[in-house]
């Protein structure tokens, strides 16, 4: 037989904590959601495929919150106004249910449902505010049960709903909806959320799949433990006043994740994912003392690690096997009982998350099954190594067709029936494993560009970690008072409770929407609820909240910076095709992803323009439009707008038909606010792509300046869509060194 090489997908299923302290609301309703959609399914596809072992991580505040809604305890706005009858909706409902109930993916999520769609046609492009309260005269009450029904029956899984009857029944009905059709939906989302963790109990009990564990609330847990680590990977970076240094914090997390895990599960977690796969030497001896027998983290970490590139070919295969290699590592309190460690193949992973969607099913499993045979045959006793595909298991699948059905069946088929691949749980190989090569450091980082930049560093992180250290000062020295016996006794819930707040406002979601790096709508949100808990903890403890608390982290104007930066000076044909491979390869980009597609747009956006390409030659900027996938020539009818802000006001207006486009440059006349046409025009090109030339001189940027702005794009019967969603995207015009630097790089 084959020595088989070991396949190990793991599953990374969180959302953040949406309780308010303050009233007991879910302010946002996506547990509900992703749980009607992606929790159960995830596991229980694996039924067809019995051969296919497979890692789901379970963050604990994820299941706290399940277990709320499923005892029928959770309380969100979106299922309360979802209840009201439609006859009896209120003005602010009305347009609570225009402005949030078409939060979906266009192309797999309304397109499907024509009456769904009608109604978003019917809703067209508003932002808010007046917007909304027009529209609201124009939907009659029959729109508003339909948009009920329709908003919750496409967030549930469509082989969910091809599976019960009751659900196949109302989607086949298509219109016209009841209220007792809505009271079932209702019950049927209750249904479906109270036999997710029950399923991963039963698959891990007889061995399908494996479950593992994060600290409870999600933090960055080598910045608890030391948040002068982040210096290690960025040594000039900006750190909060206060140092922040508390492992005892972290111990705390993975205690109370291990608590919850056991109380679920029956039994203790074997493994468990840091979150945002971030590590440092501080952590290990913390997971150890908990039982936890292996981590998972990235290869940038590894290749930092060992001071070793991952090298890679043309295609992006794997030169290095030693990415695919166990190891293990321990503290040198705990050298008798090293933690083993394994490292996630990025490119693979990022595949899934990011590129398949835009592919056939048959195509995208191909593929990834192709690279995955090209590693077993390459490699030296490919029994002896796995490869780790690690990602989140929720946000992607709706990028897909058939939330992701599609591509998975024909993913799992193809790997069950492959003689050289083995699809395993990772502790299922680990137990086997004859030997793992021992560490003696971990490089401080995490997923994200090994480094902590995401979660502090920005003015805004730092703010929030100031806040955190206030508090938990506050509190520290609050129950230091109380001395008698009895005080404490009395106390003790209270500052339980804070403790417990204390531990939500560490959590990495919090961080993640400061800074520049993601933007969403939500984001107000976000700020709102982290300050919340920490008003919270004063209140606990009888003290006044500080005023600063009252008053948004979040700045006015935000600047948000590309995902990839220029490596070289570009020189592109101006023809609206990717004329080679080299034309475009040194180029900037901006994703969408990065403007708000985890948290979901209030508007039916179908992510039609995927990214914005950029690039400088000595004497122009360019740009490129990219078309998302299945975006048909009879789709490319739309037109957009560059908001240009620095180095002066300008406004260039772009018009797209199909294989057809121009493009007109204003500039703002300081004296009058005026817009006149500039004397030098843009360039433009479309088919494929659209592409844009702009002389850098008549946009008055010079080498070394930043040019600030902001992108809108307006389709027919597609709302408009705003790069980024709030604040300005910010573009670095290379120095005059730029092509010497790089050349000497």
């Amino acid at each position: 037989m084959n020595k088989q090489l070991n396949i190990a997908f793991m599953w990374h299923m969180h959302q953040p904590l949406y309780k308010d302290p303050l009233n007991g609301e879910y302010i946002m309703p996506w547990v509900l959601y992703h749980g009607t959609k992606d929790y159960y399914d995830m596991a229980s596809i694996l039924d067809g495929f019995p051969e296919i072992h497979q890692t789901f991580n379970l963050v604990p505040s994820l299941i706290a919150q399940l277990n709320d809604y499923s005892s029928g305890r959770a309380i969100d706005r979106y299922r309360t106004i979802t209840a009201v009858q439609a006859s009896m909706l209120s003005a602010e409902e009305k347009a609570f249910l225009i402005r949030n109930f078409f939060q979906a993916n266009w192309e797999n999520m309304i397109r499907p449902f024509p009456r769904y769609l009608d109604l978003a046609r019917k809703r067209g492009q508003v932002n808010g505010g007046d917007d909304v309260r027009a529209v609201v005269r124009y939907f009659v009450e029959q729109d508003y049960l339909d948009l009920q029904v329709l908003f919750n029956l496409a967030w549930i899984d469509p082989v969910i709903r091809a599976a019960d009857k009751g659900l196949s029944a109302l989607v086949d009905k298509g219109r016209g909806y009841t209220e007792d059709d809505k009271a079932l939906l209702l019950k049927k989302q209750i249904e479906i959320i109270g036999k997710i963790l029950p399923r991963y109990k039963e698959m891990q009990e007889r061995g399908s799949i494996e479950v593992t564990t994060t600290p409870f609330y999600h933090p960055i847990m080598p910045l608890l433990c030391d948040s002068h680590c982040a210096k290690e990977a960025m040594p000039g970076m900006t750190l909060p006043k206060a140092r922040f240094a508390h492992p005892e914090d972290a111990a705390a997390q993975v205690k109370k994740a291990v608590a919850l895990y056991r109380e679920s599960f029956g039994r203790d977690p074997r493994g468990m994912w840091p979150s945002e796969g971030s590590v440092s030497m501080d952590i290990i001896p913390l997971v150890a003392s908990e039982g936890i027998q292996w981590i998972a983290t990235d290869e940038e970490i590894l290749s930092n690690t060992l001071k070793r590139p991952i090298r890679r070919d043309a295609f992006g295969n794997c030169q290095d096997p030693f990415l695919y290699k166990p190891y293990s590592i321990a503290s040198a309190a705990q050298a008798a009982t090293p933690v083993s460690v394994v490292f996630r193949d990025h490119l693979l992973s990022d595949l899934i998350g990011f590129d398949y969607a835009k592919m056939d099913p048959e195509g995208a499993a191909s593929d990834l099954v192709n690279r995955l045979d090209w590693i077993a045959r390459t490699i030296d006793s490919p029994d002896e190594h796995i490869v780790n595909i690690i990602l989140d298991g929720e946000n992607a699948w709706e990028n897909f067709r058939n939330d992701g059905w599609d591509f998975l069946t024909a993913l799992y088929a193809k790997l069950t029936a492959h003689p050289r691949l083995r699809c395993t749980a990772v502790s299922e190989f680990l137990s086997a494993a004859q030997r793992a090569e021992r560490l003696q450091w971990i490089y401080p980082g995490s997923w994200i560009s090994h480094n902590f930049k995401i979660w502090i560093g920005h003015n805004e992180d730092n703010t929030a970690w100031d806040y955190i250290a206030d508090a938990r000062d506050a509190l520290v020295k609050f129950e230091d008072k109380q001395t008698g016996q009895a005080e404490r006794e009395a106390l003790a819930a209270d500052i339980a409770a804070a403790w417990e707040e204390i531990y939500i406002a560490e959590g990495s979601d919090w961080f993640w929407w400061y800074g520049d790096e993601h933007s969403s709508l939500c984001d107000e949100h976000f700020d709102t609820l982290f300050r919340n808990h920490l008003k919270k903890i004063y209140s606990l403890i009888g003290q006044e909240p500080p005023d600063q608390l009252d008053i948004p982290i979040i700045s006015e104007v935000r600047g948000m910076h590309p995902a990839v930066l220029p490596a070289a000076y570009i020189h592109p044909v101006l023809d609206g095709e990717i004329t080679n491979y080299f034309e475009w390869l040194a180029a900037g980009r901006f994703e969408q992803k990065n403007f708000g597609s985890s948290m979901h747009r209030d508007m039916p956006s179908s992510g039609f323009i995927q990214a914005l390409v950029y690039g400088f030659s000595q004497d122009a900027l360019y740009f490129r439009f990219d078309y998302a996938k299945d975006v048909g020539e009879e789709a490319r009818e739309w037109s957009f707008s560059l908001n240009i802000r620095a180095p002066k006001m300008l406004l260039l207006n772009g018009e797209v038909l199909g294989k057809s486009s121009k493009a007109v440059l204003l500039e703002k006349d300081p004296d009058n606010g005026k817009w006149t046409a500039s004397a030098t025009q843009p360039k433009a090109a479309s088919d494929s792509v659209v592409e844009l030339k702009i002389d850098l001189a008549s946009i008055g940027a010079r080498p070394g300046d930043e040019v600030r702005g902001f992108v809108t794009i307006e389709a027919r019967n597609r709302g408009p869509e705003r790069w980024p969603v709030k604040g300005l995207l910010i573009i670095n015009v290379p120095p005059e060194s730029f092509e010497e630097e790089n050349w000497s790089a």
